[in-house]
């Protein structure tokens, strides 16, 4: 196996802004309220133009101005001047978006990555700022002992991205998303007040915020809840000849229990077919290895140990792909994804037509799909909406081109439809970072039971509209 294969396994300046001209404020000179008070603005070209772009790279908005604020104070004044000026407002956190989910077209962008601290690590629980990554509060946590129940398997996300639209991992059948962690959030409503909420503060809003795609308040500061983190990790991938082969041992690991992360993928073969695979990992301490005749017994006769590593380096490992992805260009290429959950009970009927009707260019030489079950017992978040069922499939096209071909993007997007229709008629959700253009009554659609909720709490925490226009929601 080539050491891309195996990676891909295992998977500016800020000015002061006057605001007093009629250039930017669209206001004569001493208009009320033309300057935001205490934070900084930035409406140079350059600050502008980086955030009229995100990782999808299909989508560009070009902001007013972005705001880089340093507390939850700033936040709210920020919101509540833009609130006045009747401007649209985005948080952004690591522009990992893939559809400008996080761009405000003549609005404000605000820039979350100067808010990164991480407050306090206890034994069960860390407080940590919005804009910090996962793999900031990891190492954190690590250095006492600990480390969060579910992790993404790329870390350079931040907190605050995740926790709007759900964060899936590898530990999500045993813990839910991350999401489900939250134990208290501060956050910064459309009409610019700052409230801490929880299951029992505000319970409305902590329900509304918790992938509520950044609607009705802003997240500023998360505490999450920790667990003991493992040594170490061991990963196992199991090779199969079709679908339906993988589809029965990952439903039989998965309830047997056999391992703490069970994930698979369909990849390119790269002779026009595809490799279907499971990967599958145990935690342990040093001195009690796993006893991997027993993990594996009666599951495929193809398989091998991909590694063996402490727990903080298995969980970066998804770093090496992102530098290859940017050292050949690959990472800056427009990235069509599609990200959904299929029913368990007809997962492979319906991965096996969408499989059917692609082929490797639809995703480029290290694109994947993937395709595992996971249970839904730990699932409680209510805005994430999943089929109704014991056991669902993240079901997902990862889509890397290997140029920035216009046409071809278009081409992609116009699959993302097509194939999300089927899927959904199938009884299947939406993941909702997925590159896919959405109406009102598409979202309507999507939240289905939870639809009055996000629209309450929109209209009483932010009646004006202004955040987060990039969904489309309202």
């Amino acid at each position: 196996m080539t050491p891309n294969r195996r990676t891909l396994l295992h998977a500016g300046v800020s000015v002061t802004a006057t605001l007093a001209s009629a250039t930017f404020a669209g206001q004569s000179p001493g208009a009320r309220d033309a300057r935001p008070p205490k934070a900084l603005l930035a409406d140079d070209p350059e600050s502008r133009a980086a955030a009229a772009q995100d990782f999808g790279h299909i989508i560009q908005r070009q902001p007013r101005a972005v705001c880089k604020p340093k507390s939850g104070a700033e936040v709210a004044d920020i919101l509540r001047w833009a609130r006045e000026q009747g401007l649209k407002v985005a948080a952004r956190g690591q522009g990992h978006a893939t559809y400008g989910r996080a761009m405000a077209e003549d609005g404000i962008v605000m820039d979350l990555g100067a808010m990164a601290a991480i407050h306090r690590i206890e034994s069960d629980c860390v407080v940590v700022d919005a804009g910090a990554t996962w793999h900031a509060v990891l190492q954190a946590a690590l250095a006492k002992g600990f480390a969060p129940p579910v992790l993404t398997n790329y870390l350079g996300l931040s907190v605050g991205g995740t926790l709007a639209v759900g964060g899936i991992g590898g530990s999500s059948s045993q813990h839910g998303l991350q999401t489900d962690q939250v134990l208290e959030l501060d956050v910064v409503t459309g009409e610019g007040v700052e409230l801490t909420c929880s299951p029992t503060a505000h319970a409305e809003l902590f329900d509304a915020v918790r992938a509520g795609l950044a609607q009705c308040a802003i997240i500023t500061r998360a505490m999450l809840r920790l667990m003991r983190a493992p040594e170490r990790v061991r990963r196992y991938l199991l090779s199969y000849s079709d679908l339906a082969s993988l589809t029965a041992d990952q439903r039989r690991a998965l309830d047997e229990g056999r391992f703490d992360q069970l994930q698979g993928a369909v990849v390119p073969d790269g002779t026009g077919g595809w490799r279907y695979q499971m990967e599958a990992a145990v935690f342990y301490d040093s001195g009690t290895p796993p006893d991997d005749k027993r993990l594996l017994a009666g599951l495929a006769e193809k398989r091998e140990t991909v590694s063996d590593l402490a727990f903080g380096d298995d969980a970066n490992a998804f770093a090496k792909l992102e530098q290859l992805l940017r050292s050949n260009g690959q990472w800056f290429n427009p990235h069509p994804w599609l990200l959904t959950y299929l029913r368990g009970s007809n997962a492979l009927e319906v991965a096996s037509e969408v499989i059917a009707g692609l082929n490797s260019d639809d995703l480029g030489p290290f694109g994947r799909i993937t395709y595992y079950p996971i249970f839904t017992g730990e699932c409680r978040t209510p805005l994430l909406r999943l089929p109704d069922e014991r056991v669902v499939f993240p079901f997902n096209l990862i889509r890397i081109p290997a140029s920035a071909d216009k046409a071809n993007a278009d081409r992609q997007l116009a699959r993302n439809r097509t194939v999300c229709d089927r899927i959904r008629a199938a009884g299947g959700m939406l993941y909702p970072v997925s590159a896919l253009a959405m109406s009102p009554q598409d979202w309507a659609d999507h939240f289905g039971p939870r639809w009055p909720l996000l629209c309450d709490a929109k209209r009483h925490h932010d009646p004006a509209g202004i955040l987060t226009p990039g969904y489309d929601l309202f």
